[in-house]
Formats: structure tokens, C-alpha cells, sequence
């Protein structure tokens, strides 16, 4: 539903709340006041991250003001937030928190007990009677859920001024495309749909407007179509006019006039319809053959969104001097947000996220308290200060964005499990001409193909992937299989745009019992590698044969090492790897318990048969050695100030890694080394892959490995440049996407060997 994007930003994340009635039904308007209580309107205004919060700002005599923070209370903050439509108020801040405000101060000294139905009511010193400066302006927290149909009257704010906005594609054209990228901006007021009379709209309105379905910015378009249009059909026009300034995130923060063009709702002053036209970023652009000429490109790749579960959200981190790092939520605001959204091709921020809300990142901190106003090009054109003093990854700021409505979820649906989070793969699909669910062929089915669901269906990471789902009998009717050959690259928003089979599926289990499931949850946990440990770590040690059997029998040592005389030694490159858990939530071996295999050498239970690959490779990428890819005991090994260790191997423990704890496998045990016996001295590339195989999901797979330049003189050993993340290509990655594409070449081939054929015949 396009209401969904403005309930959203009213605080109902799921369109509006099942229970309450819809505003058409029952409004609540403002309480009627005594004859001579002061006419003030409300707003939450400054360097806020969400809409609930803000400097309390009050309109009175024409002009915006602020409130003083003397003998402010939890009172008086439950008034002002009652009086902007939030159930209650759960915080204020004294000292300008928000920022300073301009103009008057309207309150000083307001006293409230909490009762009152607006601030004017309250006890203070009276109306613009004050003696503070703008440096004790005070701001409140409102709580997240609305009052049940709550409506002004007389409001200066859109928000609760009407109950939706959308925009209707008008042309034939446009009609079917998705997403609607132009149309009429229709408000919906009193349950009727209304046209906005454009005399008085300009293209900053038009930009907020995009913003808000997920659009970075707006075009011109055919304003002559629109005029015949409208001749044909008599508009029926909203009452108010809009005035924004173009850096608003949402046309709820723009001011509202009353439209002196539009008369007894059917005129315009010689005007028409408001029409909006948006440039769709690269993501949602549809292919050239569906008419699109143009769509919106970066044009450069300074700015990247880590660890969020869906499209348009993650953790903020900026490219400076060839390296990534975070931002610094000090001063971030919503109105950065939006610069970094739309930067990267979506539209403004619903939400501006602080506290490593999505997870902490890891290098340095690059930039601190943004300063933007609105119009950048890029979060990195913002003023900002560059020293970064005080400020760790415990601070990083992240962001929410708006995305054009692509319809995703209503093509997958999860069926037969115990709650909305689990149970089959369900895709609804042509067949005879009719839509039908069917379900997914598990032939191959992983975690990344999971992932790609979770995603899909806004239920965010994937907890498991099940390639039998028997304990969850879905439809009958949806038994069949629709879809097989599936394998994703893990960046697709949908389902259907993982590669797969075409219309001759393959699938020899077949559907029902044996199909796809998945299981989702809202955090992820997420492995990375300290770069500086392997580092300072490394050495080279000669070992002999007879004090390397339990390595021998892991599989820990070359294939040589077979051939070598118990007397004899292995030349062993040694190093520490430190492994730290930066998501949401623990990590934990796949693996039940009863599983777990006992190893006699190390005397503990190993969980996991694949944690880490160790790798040394040729400058060209050729791999020359590898480490072991024996089985590991995860547990915590230190953790931050403040967390307690979950999980330790002694004793038959329970396995894993706390979130903000560390898993360290210092350089003097079993199988922390490569074996290179048999290298030529040279110049080589050592890579370190966590989760290599993919077998527990993360928020992160990008940082999960790791490379350092090493140089071998046949004596010593050096290892330097260690650094985590994108400058590497991970192996595994590689292998995908070589599969995938090579999949695509060879069907094309078969495609075009079979018109051949045809026509040869013909």
C-alpha cells in the first residue's frame, strides 16, 4: 500500500495498526480551549534522527519560536507531545540538545502537571516573556506510537493533516510500470482522494515528494499531456497548498498553507494538478525496453551501507585514501541521512541510526559531527571535523532510506511454519496463463539463497537454510515445483533475479516435503578479522615431524608432508588470528550439539568442520599453500568492558562468539600456521577467509576476509599491508559467480543452438 510510507513515518511500521480505526472513522480533533487561551501550533524541529524527536518549536503571531528549559519537566514534555498527536513522552533534554533554534522564545519557566490539552495552558512566565538565550532550548523524545486517529483542526503540519499520499500514474504509459515514477501527487483528506493545485508548487516540493518513494531526486516532464488531461476530466482540488524547502526528508516537515488558487475545490487559478516526475536510481531502474531514457547514476563510489538486513539500510562508511571506514554519529542528523541516501540512488532517510545500532565497523573513524544542508551531491561535500578524538565504533551512524515500492513481497510468501518468520518457499508464478503458487527446488539451496528471501520479504537476515521442509506442509495446491536451479550472488533484491533454471526445470527430489525453507530473524551476527594481530604476530618456525602427528592427522600440513622422515622437520609460517563478533547477535556453530566431534589431540569438542581457510598465493592469485581446514572450538576469548564470556570449549561447554567479544588462536597452537616447506623464496599475497563455505549466516560476508603482503627470503619472513574487506576477491565469491556465469553463457549457447536448428529446418 502506498499508505505504508507515510504510516511509517507516524510511527506505524506495518501500514496502520489492525485494531484502531482509520482516521476516516474516527478523528480525534483538538479539545476545545478556553475563549482566551493563546493560539499556538507545535513542531519538533534541529538535528533530530527520527520524527518523534526534536527542539519544541511554537508557532504563535505569525512567527516560530522555541521553549526555555527552566523548570522543565517530564510534565511538560507528556503536554507537548500529547499536543503533537504521540501517546506520551518518554524524555527532554535541557541545552539546546537539538541545536539553537531562532526568533523568540515564546516560554519560559513553563510548569505543567501533564493534564493540560496544550502548552499554552500551562503555567509560565507568559507568552514571549522571557530572559533565556537559544543556548537552553529544550527538546523531547515522544514515543513512537500514535494516538489513534489523532487530527488537527488547525495545524501548520502535514502529517496529521491528512491521512496518505501517493502518486497516481495517469498516463497509459506509465501505468504499469514499476515503480510508479510519475503522476499526480494525490492527498487523501476526510477519505477522499485530492488533487494539489500547482500554481504554487515548485520543484523543491517535487524533490521531497521523490524522496519520500524512494527517489533521489526529480525531472522535468511533458507538462503539455497533463494539461489536455486535465480539460478532459474535472480535478477535485485539496484546500492547502505546500511549501517546502527541498532538504526535508518528508513533506510532513514542509510548512502548509491554505491554497488561495484552489476554489470550491474544483478550480485552479488557471492552473492544473500537481504532477511529479522521479529518476529512479540504477537499482530500480527498469531495462531500456520499458521505456526508461534515463536513471540516476553515482558517479563515484565514495559511499557504501554495511550490515543492514534489507535494501537502503546499514551502517555509513566513506572511502578516504584508499581505505574504508565509519562515520561518527555525533550531530548526525536526518538531514545527512538523506544526503547519504540519496547519494547512493535511493530517496530521503526515514531514519538516521546511531550507537553501532547496525553493527560496528572496523579501521578508522573518517569523518565526525556532519554538518550538511540538504543539497550535497555527497555525504563527503558536508563540512565535518576531521579529528575524530573520543569517537570509536561503539558511535557508528547508520541509516535507513526510502526505496521505491518494486511490489517484491506480494511474488514470495513462507508457508507451514510455527510463526510468520519461518516455513516453505512459496513463489507465485505464470502458468496456463493464471497465477499460481509453487514452491522451490532445494537442490543447492544455502544460506545466501536465504539470505535473498529474508530480504525479499522484509523479515531480514536468514537464521537457516533447509533444504527439506516436511514438518512444514504448506498448500497442496502449491505443492509443485516452480523454480529450480537456483543460485544467488547474495546482493539481488528479489528471488527472481538469482540466476535459475528457465521454463525446463530440473529437480529430481520434486517439491512438497523436499522443498525449500528458510528461517529469518531480525540481527545476524557478523565475523571480522583483526588485521593488526596477524601482523605483529607472524614468524617462521622449523618443527620436526615427530611433534606435528595430531597436525599430520588433521590434514594440517602439505601433501609433501607424507614423504618426510620422522627425523626430518616442516617449515611452518605461524601467526595469531583474533576474530571479533561486530553484529547483532551471537555467533553459533551450525552444528547441533550432538554432533560435535571429539578430537583426542586438543582434547575438546570441535563444532564447526570449516571456520577458516589460510592461503598463500602468488602475487597473480595463484595459490601456491594453504592452511589447514581442520575443525575449530569457538568460545570467547576476551571480550569488551561490560560483556560477560557466553561460551567456552572446556567441559563439554556451549560453543560460539558473544556479540562484542573475541575468539583468539594464538600462534603456538595445532594448525595456526601454512606450511611452506616447499616455497621458493619470493614476494607473495597471504589470505585469512572466516566462514568460508558460507555455513552460518552473517550481516557481513565482505569483511570476512582478509590479505597481507608477505615476502619470503628463505631465512625470514615479513607480513605487512594487512587490511580487511573489499580490496580482495573472495575465492569462494569467485567460484559463485564464475558458476553463475558461466550457467548464464551456457544456456544462451543452448538457446541459440536450438533457433539455429530451427532455422536451418525452416
Amino acid at each position: 500500500r502506498w499508505s505504508t510510507h507515510i504510516y511509517e513515518h507516524l510511527g506505524y511500521p506495518h501500514g496502520y495498526p489492525q485494531g484502531y480505526p482509520e482516521p476516516e472513522q474516527e478523528q480525534y480533533s483538538a479539545p476545545e480551549l478556553p475563549p482566551d487561551t493563546p493560539r499556538i501550533q507545535l513542531r519538533l524541529a534541529g538535528d533530530k534522527r527520527k520524527h518523534n524527536e526534536g527542539r519544541v518549536e511554537v508557532f504563535y503571531d505569525g512567527e516560530w519560536g522555541t521553549v526555555c528549559d527552566d523548570d522543565f519537566s517530564i510534565h511538560s514534555a507528556q503536554v507537548v507531545c500529547r499536543e503533537l498527536g504521540y501517546l506520551e513522552a518518554v524524555s527532554w533534554f535541557p541545552s539546546s540538545k537539538y541545536g539553537k533554534g531562532e526568533g523568540r522564545i515564546w516560554f519560559d519557566n513553563v510548569q505543567c502537571t501533564g493534564k493540560e490539552k496544550t502548552l499554552a495552558l500551562c503555567t509560565s512566565n507568559g507568552i514571549g516573556v522571557s530572559d533565556c538565550k537559544h543556548t537552553e532550548d529544550v527538546g523531547v523524545v515522544c514515543s513512537d506510537k500514535r494516538i489513534p486517529g489523532f487530527k488537527f483542526i488547525n495545524t501548520m503540519s502535514l502529517n496529521i493533516q491528512v491521512e496518505d499520499v501517493r502518486i497516481r500514474a495517469i498516463l497509459s504509459s506509465y501505468r504499469k510500470r514499476i515503480p510508479v515514477t510519475e503522476g499526480y501527487v494525490e492527498v487523501k483528506d476526510g477519505g477522499k482522494w485530492k488533487q494539489i493545485c500547482d500554481v504554487e508548487w515548485t520543484k523543491h516540493n517535487s524533490r521531497v515528494i521523490c524522496g519520500m518513494f524512494g527517489f533521489p531526486t526529480e525531472r522535468k516532464y511533458n507538462a503539455r499531456v497533463y494539461k489536455m488531461f486535465a480539460r478532459r476530466r474535472k480535478p477535485s482540488y485539496w484546500d492547502y497548498s505546500v511549501n517546502c524547502t527541498g532538504n526535508e526528508a518528508h513533506v510532513s516537515s514542509c510548512k502548509l498553507g491554505h491554497a488561495v488558487a484552489a476554489k470550491a475545490n474544483t478550480t485552479c487559478g488557471g492552473g492544473t494538478p500537481v504532477v511529479v516526475s522521479c529518476v529512479p536510481g540504477r537499482a530500480f531502474s527498469p531495462t531500456p525496453m520499458t521505456g526508461f531514457r534515463k536513471a540516476f547514476r553515482q558517479e563515484q563510489t565514495l559511499v557504501r551501507l554495511r550490515g543492514g538486513a534489507i535494501v537502503g539500510e546499514g551502517r555509513v562508511e566513506v572511502l578516504k585514501n584508499g581505505e574504508w571506514g565509519t562515520i561518527c554519529d555525533d550531530n548526525w542528523s536526518l538531514l545527512s541521512a538523506t544526503v547519504v541516501c540519496r547519494e547512493l540512488g535511493f530517496g530521503s532517510a526515514k531514519e538516521a541510526l546511531s550507537g553501532g545500532r547496525l553493527g560496528q565497523g572496523m579501521g578508522p573513524v573518517h569523518m565526525n559531527e556532519i554538518e550538511c544542508s540538504g543539497f550535497e551531491k555527497s555525504i563527503t561535500e558536508c563540512f565535518f571535523n576531521k579529528e575524530s578524538l573520543g569517537c570509536s565504533h561503539e558511535e557508528d551512524a547508520a541509516v535507513r532510506c526510502n526505496v521505491p515500492a518494486m511490489g517484491f513481497q506480494e511474488r514470495l510468501r513462507l508457508s507451514g511454519g510455527r510463526n510468520p518468520n519461518e516455513g516453505r518457499v512459496e513463489v507465485l508464478v505464470e502458468r496456463n496463463g493464471s497465477q499460481a503458487w509453487g514452491t522451490v527446488c532445494s537442490d543447492g539451496w544455502g544460506t545466501i539463497e536465504a539470505m535473498v528471501v529474508c530480504r525479499q520479504l522484509d523479515l531480514g537476515f536468514a537464521s537457516n537454510a533447509f533444504q527439506e521442509t516436511w514438518y512444514w506442509p504448506g498448500e497442496v495446491s502449491a505443492d509443485p515445483v516452480v523454480m529450480s536451479g537456483v543460485r544467488c550472488s547474495g546482493t539481488e533484491m528479489s528471488l527472481s533475479q538469482c540466476l535459475h533454471h528457465g521454463p525446463h526445470l530440473t529437480c529430481p527430489k520434486g517439491g512438497g516435503r523436499n522443498a525449500a525453507g528458510v528461517s529469518c530473524s531480525e540481527t545476524a551476527p557478523d565475523l571480522v578479522l583483526n588485521p593488526q594481530i596477524v601482523e605483529q604476530t607472524t614468524y617462521m618456525e622449523d618443527r620436526p615431524m615427530f611433534m606435528l602427528q595430531c597436525a599430520y592427522e588433521e590434514n594440517c600440513l602439505s601433501t609433501t608432508s607424507s614423504e618426510t622422515p620422522a627425523s626430518s622437520h616442516r617449515r611452518l609460517l605461524r601467526f595469531s588470528s583474533q576474530i571479533h563478533n561486530n553484529g547483532q547477535s551471537d555467533f553459533r556453530p551450525k552444528a547441533e550439539r550432538h554432533s560435535w566431534v571429539w578430537h583426542d589431540c586438543h582434547s575438546h569438542y570441535h563444532s564447526m568442520e570449516v571456520f577458516t581457510h589460510y592461503d598463500l598465493l602468488s602475487l597473480n592469485g595463484t595459490k601456491v599453500a594453504e592452511g589447514h581446514k581442520a575443525s575449530f572450538c569457538l568460545e570467547d576469548t576476551e571480550c569488551e568492558e561490560g560483556i560477560e564470556k557466553r561460551y567456552e570449549c572446556a567441559n563439554f561447554g556451549e560453543q560460539g562468539i558473544t556479540v562484542g567479544c573475541w575468539d583468539t588462536y594464538r600462534h603456538d597452537i595445532d594448525c595456526q600456521w601454512i606450511d611452506i616447506t616447499d616455497i621458493k623464496p619470493g614476494d607473495y599475497i597471504f589470505q585469512v577467509v572466516i566462514n568460508p563455505n558460507y555455513e552460518v549466516p552473517e550481516s557481513d560476508y565482505s569483511n570476512n576476509f582478509m590479505k597481507c603482503r608477505c615476502r619470503y627470503d628463505g631465512h625470514r619472513i615479513w607480513m605487512y599491508s594487512c587490511h580487511n574487506g573489499e580490496a580482495m576477491v573472495h575465492q569462494a565469491l569467485v567460484e559463485r559467480l564464475f558458476y553463475i556465469r558461466h550457467s548464464v553463457l551456457l544456456h544462451c549457447s543452448t538457446t541459440l543452438l536450438e533457433l539455429k536448428d530451427h532455422f536451418t529446418h525452416k
